[in-house]
């Protein structure tokens, strides 16, 4: 793999002004090394979860004024999109990179995931690493961490993902730009790989898999 790390030219990208300016330079810096990630990653979650998942990166092709304040690529089992599936994501922020397994408002069998995950709510709670986090809105940079909730309250969100048309949750990790940094390229993917086996978990329950 070609892949050789984020830098903070690639963070600084959602500093830039303007659309058209501001797509040009992910387009120029940072997609390159998403779709590097993608066919890294994309044999690497398969093997996870044993269905064969299709690399997406963002395009933001609909957007018309506002420029895009993160990124990412994502990864599904259809080859032609992957919001309407349990999906995994590796992306960025100005001030981070996150690391996802997601399931966002247009997946259409989100209800019956939630039922999925709330009856499995011991096993979730007790496995997911304390320095994980959750998310309730893929569009907002804020997180919820597992080590600050209780059992219930993370029902609660399982309820509303069940319940609420437009209720998302994702969970995963995310990583400082400064640290994203001094890792370099082959710590990094180690790093994103591990969580990935921890997630893959919440994908083979969204399954009903074992």
């Amino acid at each position: 793999m070609v892949f050789k790390g984020f830098t903070n030219v690639d963070f600084d990208v959602f500093l830039i002004d303007g659309l058209e300016a501001r797509m040009e330079a992910l387009k120029e810096t940072v997609r390159p090394k998403l779709e590097e990630l993608g066919n890294h990653f994309a044999p690497f979650i398969s093997s996870l979860t044993d269905d064969e998942m299709f690399v997406h990166v963002a395009k933001h092709a609909r957007r018309t004024i506002n420029p895009p304040k993160d990124t990412w690529v994502a990864f599904s089992s259809n080859p032609r999109g992957y919001k309407m599936l349990p999906h995994f994501q590796i992306g960025m922020w100005n001030t981070h990179l996150f690391i996802w397994f997601a399931v966002i408002y247009e997946a259409p069998q989100k209800d019956l995931i939630a039922e999925r995950f709330s009856k499995k709510l011991a096993k979730i709670y007790k496995d997911t690493p304390k320095d994980f986090v959750w998310s309730v809105d893929h569009t907002k940079p804020e997180t919820i961490a597992h080590s600050h909730i209780s059992k219930e309250e993370l029902r609660s969100l399982f309820d509303r993902l069940e319940n609420v048309k437009k209720a998302e949750l994702l969970c995963g990790y995310t990583i400082d730009r400064e640290q994203v940094i001094q890792l370099g390229s082959d710590q990094l993917v180690q790093q994103i790989e591990g969580v990935f086996e921890k997630v893959a978990a919440l994908y083979r329950i969204s399954q009903n898999r074992k």
